[in-house]
This record gives structure tokens, C-alpha cells and sequence, in this order.
């Protein structure tokens, strides 16, 4: 979080570093939300928190991006509830391909959940799409190919929260509600889908899958699969903070937490204020490149004594630590054996959790760190994914090193 600590003072950047920011401090939450995009489909219409979630309030014409098989493609304003239970707008492309289905049943779909990882509303996947060939969208050809629709959500929400597990989750759900509530789109209420992402997206895919049971029991999902998740954010205050370029993607995660969290915001000091001022707009890219020119560790961003231990930020970090609740449907997990920055212990405890709640799991450990392993798991993601919609998935626990 962005306002616990987690690395020692002797590790500190210089608070001077920060004071060349040069931004005034104003105390006001409003000035470190991202700035909002001048395009008024993205604001919802007067009473959609009397919808239903997953409710579709506008759509037009999506980005296709790099998109090798032909589809049509189809961006949504949906109803979605944000992690205070609020009603809030989301936005997600769905690409359905122009072949007819000719397999069995409904036409499947998978939530394709981005690492979006940032905090600018110019970041999210439905922006970029929009802009032309989108490089995260690669690995989406292959349930393309298949003949499969990919929903993609937006699914840090409105306000960018990134790393925020609940309103990940929910925001892929209703994504996938709009998708099967809406014939004409070329899906149906009963269409399978699966979940699936890495890293920042297996945040909202891990979420999603938990979450499923108590906030859309509807859906017709059949799994999970998803790979190098941050699924506790304790661990990570050990491995990323004020650790070169991983800072500064640790401290945007922070401030996306905190933006669901404003109690949270309160404790900054006045760098704090600044840093999240600066930040408030920045991209995956420009995180990393702050965060390696000035690595700067949370405590700096706090007066608070030992906010760690703060009961406020305690319980933001327990509600952001996935495995309290069981998905209804098998899940496939893979990590790097050799990670520097996501903890493989995070993924094993998240395994660990899940099989003691009879939840059918598999864990396959890949050698290599973050970036390799990413690669290495794709192929086998993607038969899982087959398998998943075959029924085929795991019937217990078990775990494998590649």
C-alpha cells in the first residue's frame, strides 16, 4: 500500500528527490483521481444505479486492435458495483468472430483480463483498442482462432484501480453479464466462460472466480486460469518496495487501492500528496521508468508510526488477499519457480487456500522469472482453457514443475 511501510529508512530515496516534483500540495482526494477523458460515452446515463449490474447502458463500435481473425467488434458502458458496494459505470470491448459457432451448444467466451497495471484512464484496454494494434491483446488471437468471444474488460473501473481485487472482479463478471445478456451480440445467457490473465490480470481473474458465487451465481462459468498473481500484497511490501523499477509499480498499485479506499489517502504526507499527484495519470511504462529513476519506499509517503500495523491499513490489506472465499469451478494457476518481484509463495499459499475449500486446482511452476514464465505458460493456459470448456478441467489438487 501506498501508505505502509515495508522497506527500512536506510533505504529511503532523499524526500528532497520528491520536493523537485515541483507540485503544489493540495489536500483534496479529487486531485489525485485520473483526469477524465473529454468523450461523453464513457459517462452513464442519469438513473443507471437503478439498474441491474451487468445492465448495458450505451455501445458502439469497438477497436479491433491486432486482431488476426476476423471479428466483430463491440464496446459496452455497463452497470458495475465498486468495492464499497456502490453502483458504478465499466467499460469492456467484446470481440465475438464473424464464423459462425459450429461447435457444441452456446459459443464460449473468455474474459481476456488485461495487465493493465496503471492508473490514466488513456491506459485502459478499451482506450487503447480504439487507438490501433494493441501488443497486450496477442495472446488473445489464440481463443480467437478457436472461434471463441473474448470479452475484455476495463476492469480497474472508473476511478483506475489498480490492484484493487474487488472491484476487478465484479467489473469482469458484469463484462461477462452484458456479454450473454445480449442476444444480438452473438452470445447467449448459457454461453460457458472462463477467466483467465497474468499478473495485474490474474488480480481481476483470481478475484472474479471467487467472487462469482455470491455476486453473479447466474453465469455459466466454468473456470479459472491465470498465472503470476499477486495474490497477497504483504508479500510484495518485502520484494517491490523502493526496489528500482518495481517501486514505482508498487507505489501506482498503492494509490489504486487507495482510490477505493479515500480513508487510506488521509494518511499521506505532504510527499505523499505530491507523489500521488504525479502519478495519478501515468501508464505501466512511465511507472516503471519513475520508479528506476526514483525508487522511493511507501514509509517515505506517511508520518504515521509503523502504518503497517495500522488496523485500517491491516484490513485493507486483508480484504485485498485473495483466497478467503472458494470459486465454484476448477482453476489453473502458473508462476515462475524464480521470481524476484511476485512472491511464488503467494501463488502457493493461494493454492494451499483454495484446495482446503475443495476447490479442484492445479499448480504448474515454470522455471525463470515474471516476464519467462509469463511466456512459457501460454500454450498451456490456452489448452486448459480448451479443456475447461470440454469439461474437462482438474477433479483435485495437484501441482507440477515444468
Amino acid at each position: 500500500m501506498l501508505c505502509v511501510a515495508g522497506a527500512s529508512a536506510a533505504r529511503a530515496t532523499p524526500v528532497d528527490e520528491i520536493e523537485k516534483l515541483a507540485r503544489p500540495v493540495v489536500r483534496d482526494p479529487a486531485t489525485v483521481m485520473p483526469t477524465p477523458i473529454a468523450d461523453p460515452f464513457y459517462d452513464p446515463p442519469p438513473g443507471f444505479e437503478n439498474t441491474a449490474p451487468g445492465t448495458v447502458l450505451a455501445s458502439r463500435d469497438g477497436g479491433i486492435g491486432l486482431t488476426l481473425t476476423p471479428v466483430t467488434s463491440t464496446e459496452l458502458l455497463i452497470r458495475s458495483t465498486d468495492t464499497k458496494g456502490n453502483p458504478v459505470p465499466a467499460v469492456a470491448t467484446l470481440l465475438v468472430p464473424q464464423a459462425p459457432w459450429t461447435g457444441p451448444g452456446s459459443r464460449p467466451v473468455v474474459a481476456f483480463n488485461v495487465a493493465i497495471d496503471s492508473l490514466g484512464h488513456t491506459c485502459a484496454p478499451s482506450y487503447q483498442l480504439r487507438k490501433g494494434p494493441s501488443p497486450d491483446l496477442v495472446a488473445a488471437q489464440i481463443p480467437l482462432s478457436r472461434n471463441y468471444a473474448v470479452v475484455v474488460p476495463d476492469h480497474e473501473g472508473p476511478r483506475q484501480a489498480y490492484a484493487a481485487g474487488r472491484m476487478a472482479g465484479q467489473a469482469v463478471l458484469d463484462a461477462v453479464r452484458a456479454a450473454v445478456h445480449t442476444p444480438e451480440l452473438g452470445l447467449r445467457p448459457d454461453s460457458p466462460a472462463v477467466v483467465t490473465g497474468y499478473s495485474g490480470g490474474a488480480i481481476a481473474s483470481g478475484w472474479a472466480a471467487q467472487l462469482a458465487p455470491s455476486y453473479a451465481p447466474e453465469l455459466h462459468l466454468v473456470g479459472a486460469v491465470f498465472g503470476g498473481v499477486p495474490a497477497d500484497f504483504e508479500l510484495l511490501l518485502h520484494t517491490m518496495n523502493g526496489a528500482n523499477a518495481a517501486a514505482g509499480v508498487f507505489l501506482a498499485a498503492a494509490l489504486g487501492v487507495a482510490r477505493e479506499y479515500p480513508e487510506l489517502i488521509w494518511m499521506f504526507n505532504d510527499n505523499g500528496w505530491r507523489l500521488a499527484q504525479h502519478f495519478k495519470d501515468l501508464c505501466f511504462p512511465g511507472e516503471a521508468v519513475l520508479g528506476a529513476i526514483l525508487p522511493v519506499p511507501a514509509q517515505l509517503l506517511t508520518d504515521a508510526p509503523e502504518p503497517l500495523a495500522h488496523p485500517m491499513v491491516q484490513q485493507v490489506l486483508a480484504d485485498n488477499r485473495m483466497g478467503a472465499a472458494a470459486p465454484r469451478v476448477p482453476v489453473f494457476i502458473y508462476h515462475g519457480a524464480h521470481e524476484v518481484w511476485v512472491p511464488l509463495a503467494g501463488a502457493e499459499n493461494l493454492y494451499d487456500d483454495w484446495c482446503a475449500q475443495g476447490v479442484p486446482v492445479r499448480l504448474e511452476i515454470y522455471p525463470g522469472e515474471h516476464l519467462v514464465a509469463g511466456g512459457l505458460g501460454i500454450a498451456e493456459a490456452n489448452a486448459w482453457i480448451d479443456r475447461m470448456f470440454a469439461g474437462t478441467g482438474p477433479d483435485g489438487c495437484s501441482t507440477a514443475w515444468r
